[in-house]
């Protein structure tokens, strides 16, 4: 197995466990870190709409806690014929952790849909480097 099937498959597994009782749209993230290591997240919905918490952020928050730092892939996981790209927010969070040419796989019924770089979902971004 690849290890883009390899991320995929956790984030199509993760699908599983989102928190979606009001959209019913249920997401999955997996995010490897420069250890190799895969962490993984999903969409938790609160009745108070805007307090919700999106895959990638929930990911992004199991990695830093088991100390990743860096992310070197990142596959998201939806459902619907359409591709379930990050949202906006999501885009700003991944490049706090990614670099440009990060590749994002979008998932869903057990396949790669699609694949970007984060360059290409977020050009000329705003990041870390620039306050450093």
């Amino acid at each position: 197995m690849s290890k883009n099937d390899e991320l995929m498959k956790a984030a199509m597994a993760a699908l599983d466990h989102a928190y979606a009782p009001y959209s019913k749209f249920h997401v999955g993230a997996a995010i490897r870190d420069e250890n190799g290591v895969i962490h993984t997240g999903v969409n938790v919905e609160n009745a108070a709409y805007p307090q919700g918490s999106c895959a990638e952020a929930g990911a992004i928050a199991a990695m830093v806690m088991a100390g990743g730092r860096r992310i070197t892939a990142i596959a998201v996981a939806g459902q619907g014929d359409l591709l379930c790209t990050p949202c906006g927010g999501c885009r700003q969070r991944i490049r706090e952790f990614a670099e440009s040419s990060t590749p994002i796989l979008i998932c869903g019924d057990d396949v790669i849909k699609a694949e970007f770089t984060l360059a290409e979902l977020l050009p000329e971004s705003f990041g870390p480097d620039h306050l450093g």
